[in-house]
């Protein structure tokens, strides 16, 4: 499914069972060998698929680190995402010559657990069309879409410019093309003041998940960075 959000030169990869037999490469290994047994076998599975969008491009397989904040490190040249849920684990990879970052996150496709919990993680002119959209298509879990979509935001924004909270982007969504949009608000030059760059991503529900992706491709060489000037050779 993950794919069906994805283009070239990105390549995506899912899995709807968890991998027990996988060998994981040392390094990961030794971040794997205190986990409980259901842990360890989202860890492995969720590698499993990045290591299958490795071989899409013609790469070897290679192992996947974390990071200080837990999120994944790519290996050298290059860039991309991890998610999963309940039943599903996917991955997307691309060459960081081309992509500058990727988020990808997946959700069941049932309201949030807690109503207390929209306020927290949404601004409101997003529980406005959150709302609407919950009377008019009730097949769709927005308020889950809504968190799913800030989600991939902040992974694909995370290695570019550091951690956001929920209040820095704001998302509307196009019910019926299957995208959505966020202004994301970034720090200034220096960390001085915030400025804002508009974002894409496309997002899908079906046999009961969501998922949602966004992919910030490099841009060309005569064409100006929305990230500020101190990233612009990350990856």
């Amino acid at each position: 499914m993950i794919e069906e959000l994805l283009s070239e030169p990105v390549a995506g990869a899912d899995s709807f069972d968890t991998v027990q037999d996988t060998a994981l490469f040392p390094e990961e290994e030794a971040w794997a060998a205190p986990m409980a047994t259901a842990r360890r076998a989202k860890f492995t599975t969720i590698r499993d698929c990045a290591r299958q969008g490795m071989v899409r491009l013609g790469l070897p397989p290679a192992p996947i680190l974390r990071g200080p904040a837990g999120e994944p490190v790519w290996p050298s040249g290059l860039t991309g995402s991890m998610t999963h849920t309940r039943g599903y684990h996917a991955a997307a990879v691309a060459p960081s010559r081309n992509i500058l970052a990727i988020g990808v996150d997946a959700e069941p496709n049932q309201r949030l657990r807690n109503a207390d919990m929209l306020p927290l993680v949404s601004l409101a002119a997003e529980r406005a069309w959150v709302e609407a959209l919950l009377v008019r298509r009730p097949e769709v879990s927005w308020d889950r879409l809504l968190f799913s979509a800030k989600e991939s935001v902040y992974k694909a924004c995370f290695p570019v410019v550091g951690p956001l909270g929920f209040d820095d982007a704001l998302v509307t969504v196009d019910p019926l093309a299957g995208t959505f949009r966020a202004r994301v608000r970034l720090p200034g030059p220096g960390g001085r003041g915030s400025r804002s760059t508009r974002l894409m991503g496309r997002w899908l529900a079906r046999d009961g998940l969501i998922l949602t992706a966004m992919v910030l491709r490099r841009p060309r060489r005569r064409r100006p960075s929305p990230f500020p000037p101190q990233v612009r050779g990350f990856g």
